[in-house]
């Protein structure tokens, strides 16, 4: 087990476990800010975790949920607080339900994640600031200290795949609950690049294209909640055209945005696209949570070729961020 120690102070109203892994920092770090990654061990043996959203920046928010052998869901919240890159973060672990608000019946705790060197691995020091000897003790007998073990103990089989951290999985498509689904890809370049090829019109219209034989001579973007945006594709001979238009609900730079999605002229249904960006130490996870009307709705659209379209684009954009 990486766990090597455990020390509660109910004094100064603290709770510090530590763990030791054979594994380069930048690496032991990835496996907590990468969504995919977290969510294969956050949760303890038979109640696997998924990351609905994983910000990774200071006022930033995770939403997730742990799945128990009878399919109950128990709903989590982080309020990321502070980061420093490859050093520590800091969050505030609450329980709340599945819309993400905060349960007032169960107290809250603040977090801080400590990465160091550790001879030729890492070490984690998770220390838990508890609001209250209560507080402390509620959580205590509900397993909170038996759990974080069981579920460091899984950080290791992760550190040791080294395919999953590497760069060449391509867009991957992840079904959630009955009506999400999560697209996702590491691009080469830094959160602040990639954000800027989302929100610059002349950037967008040079990878976000499809197959070869598109244009896009319609690329209104919107940077302000609020807003509406229009998307248009078109083919080089002129024989096909279509697009989509939707708001933007919410928009956090550069790490995360809201957006409705509707196909122009069509009576289709909405959907509702999260756009999350994390900065790893191969690049940019970029990872798109989509919202459908229903679990039919989620295939017709899936089905249509969707993820491989923007395999593409990300590879043009891959392309030119290293043009830039």
């Amino acid at each position: 087990m990486p766990v090597t120690s455990v020390t509660k102070d109910p004094e100064n109203l603290t709770m510090n476990i530590t763990a030791d892994f054979a594994a380069p920092l930048p690496r032991v770090w990835d496996a907590y800010l990468d969504a995919r990654k977290i969510e294969q061990f956050w949760g303890p043996p038979g109640y696997p975790a998924t990351f609905l959203r994983h910000d990774g920046i200071p006022g930033g928010v995770s939403r997730y949920y742990m799945t128990g052998p009878e399919g109950e869901q128990y709903h989590g919240r982080w309020d990321w607080s502070e980061v420093v890159e490859h050093k520590f973060f800091e969050v505030i672990d609450s329980f709340a339900d599945a819309e993400g608000t905060l349960n007032p019946d169960l107290p809250s705790t603040r977090m801080v994640f400590s990465f160091d060197p550790a001879g030729d691995g890492s070490r984690i020091t998770v220390t838990a600031h508890f609001a209250s000897v209560e507080a402390l003790e509620q959580l205590l007998a509900m397993g909170m200290e038996e759990g974080t073990r069981q579920a460091m103990g899984q950080i290791d089989a992760i550190l040791a795949d080294l395919r999953s951290f590497s760069r060449g999985e391509g867009t991957t498509v992840q079904l959630i609950g009955e009506s999400q689904a999560r697209v996702s890809r590491v691009v080469r370049g830094s959160r602040e690049a990639v954000w800027n090829a989302f929100e610059d019109p002349a950037l967008m219209k040079q990878w976000s294209l499809g197959p070869d034989g598109w244009s896009m001579p319609v690329c209104d973007i919107a940077t302000e909640i609020g807003q509406d945006y229009r998307f248009e594709w078109e083919r080089e001979d002129g024989s096909e055209r279509f697009g989509f238009t939707g708001t933007l609900l919410e928009r956090n730079h550069p790490a995360y945005m809201v957006t409705t999605e509707k196909m122009i002229g069509t009576e289709g249904p909405e959907v509702r696209n999260e756009l999350t960006l994390t900065q790893l130490d191969e690049g940019t996870l970029i990872s798109y949570l989509g919202t459908y009307p229903s679990a039919e709705v989620r295939e017709q659209i899936l089905a249509t070729g969707m993820a491989d379209g923007m395999e593409i684009g990300y590879q043009r954009l891959e392309k030119l961020l290293q043009e830039v």
